[in-house]
């Protein structure tokens, strides 16, 4: 019995990983990309360390399985995060056909704040190109 839990545990990670690959070549951009992958991805790999826990059934490797999902759980949304919110203000461009750009005209590029009211596109434009004269 405990053997089938294992396998449809691989299985079923093993399917979760491969969505997350298919989602990385299929998706039209950078944040698409990393929302479909880390997602996907550390569900699969969750499948795959408990089977691994399960086809063990010792107490070291539990631990260390569970401590390994925590550790994935916790950090792998944070990095996606991250880099997706360093790639946004790098001007990696949305993909054509996104309809709603929230963070547009609320995010202070020179001082790297979130601010509840929308800055004047003018204001937002003047401050990329100032931003853009000082990198080159």
């Amino acid at each position: 019995m405990t053997i089938w839990i294992v396998a449809i545990l691989m299985v079923l990670g093993a399917f979760f990983i491969f969505i997350a690959s298919l989602g990385l070549v299929r998706m039209p951009d950078l944040f698409l990309r990393m929302s479909a992958t880390s997602k996907a991805a550390t569900l699969g790999a969750g499948l795959m360390l408990l089977a691994t826990m399960i086809y063990f059934n010792d107490f070291a490797i539990t631990i260390r399985v569970l401590s390994i999902i925590a550790f994935l759980t916790l950090t792998i949304p944070v990095a996606a995060h991250m880099i997706g919110r360093a790639a946004y203000f790098d001007g990696v461009p949305l993909w054509e056909k996104t309809e709603i750009d929230e963070l547009r005209g609320h995010y202070a590029l020179t001082t790297h704040e979130l601010e509840s009211e929308p800055r004047s596109p003018v204001d937002h434009d003047q401050v990329q190109k100032e931003e853009q004269d000082d990198f080159i």
